[in-house]
């Protein structure tokens, strides 16, 4: 009996001895995210709504994740977003310390058929999205082009950043569905570039996000220097007596491509990692996503630039980009036009 003791109480203390060493709670992801840099990626120029909201998220998110790895935002310009896409989908490892931040017209780039798209948005692992993306129409209002009445009876020099993308689709959509008279002017880099156009003169209008409108250039509207002729997404208090798109397309057929050629306002400005990324790394981002909503930190930076949080989860978005893809064909055909 004595010796069996000792060898029991020997057994003891090397478990005692071994659990000290190990750690009781060991967890793979937060192994995994110390002490590494997590690359937050962007496919427009800074300064913009896109590149608000990715550097917003970049600072407060990793304070969530497990291992707390360090924020890396970066801006890899290219084709409206898509030259970005493509590299995480197609080049970056996956290993979950690539977040893309989607610009949300690249879903309807690949149902349409746009050359150019080595992605699939039904195999991205979405994470969430800020909130919904209401699009408006605006001009300068020095112009005298104040109401889409005002748009329908002279020619309206609108600036884009290229023949495709929202800033593109958009002007040419109402002129197809309203009758306006919008002549584009595309080559612009980014937004900023844009705001600047329409100052000095060169540009009459554009397309912009109302949360980038109100976070970029306020002085605009505290001054009245723009005109919102309409805008297109969830319904606005801040718009009063401004009319909604959906509401001045009278045909079903006509709505029913709008709803695909705006199909990025439902998905906001999403992020998302590649596909194969291991699930409880995405399931902690994702989880590290909605933690940082309520962040003291992050409310009071959001607010102060202006940006609305209407949280849309990763099956919100999933459900977007599948409602996508089951639209007519006949439907696909009549918006792949705008995607030149």
């Amino acid at each position: 009996m004595i010796r069996f003791s000792a060898r029991a109480a020997l057994a003891a203390a090397s478990l005692s001895a071994l659990a000290a060493i190990v750690p009781a709670h060991a967890d793979p992801v937060e192994d995994f995210y110390k002490g590494k840099n997590m690359n937050f990626l962007v496919g427009v120029s800074a300064g913009g709504g896109y590149d608000i909201d990715l550097r917003l998220v970049a600072r407060h998110i990793v304070k969530y994740i497990p291992g707390r790895p360090a924020s890396v935002p970066q801006n890899m310009v290219g084709a409206t977003g898509l030259v970005m896409a493509n590299y995480v989908y197609r080049v970056a490892p996956r290993d979950g310390l690539t977040v893309a931040l989607i610009q949300n017209g690249l879903p309807t780039y690949q149902f349409v058929g746009k050359e150019g798209v080595q992605f699939d948005a039904r195999q991205l692992q979405w994470i969430g999205s800020l909130a919904p993306t209401v699009e408006t129409m605006l001009t300068w209002k020095a112009t005298g082009i104040r109401t889409v009445e005002d748009a329908k009876k002279r020619e309206v020099v609108a600036g884009s950043n290229g023949a495709s993308g929202i800033t593109y689709m958009y002007p040419m959509l109402m002129n197809e569905m309203l009758g306006t008279k919008f002549r584009l002017v595309t080559g612009y880099p980014g937004s900023g570039a844009l705001n600047l156009a329409i100052e000095r003169g060169e540009v009459e209008g554009r397309n912009n996000s109302w949360s980038s409108v109100k976070s970029s250039k306020p002085d605009w509207l505290r001054d009245d220097k723009v005109s919102i002729l309409v805008y297109s997404g969830p319904r606005q208090d801040d718009l009063p007596g401004v009319p909604n798109l959906d509401d001045l397309i009278t045909n079903t057929e006509d709505r029913l491509v709008t709803r695909v050629v705006t199909a990025g306002n439902r998905l906001g400005r999403p992020f998302a990692f590649a596909p194969d990324v291991p699930a409880e790394r995405v399931n902690a981002v994702r989880a590290a996503f909605v933690k940082m909503l309520d962040d003291p930190e992050f409310k009071k930076e959001a607010a102060a630039v202006q940006v609305d949080v209407q949280f849309i989860d990763h099956t919100r978005l999933k459900a977007v980009v599948d409602e996508l893809f089951s639209v007519p064909d006949h439907l696909k055909e009549r918006a792949r036009k705008y995607f030149n």
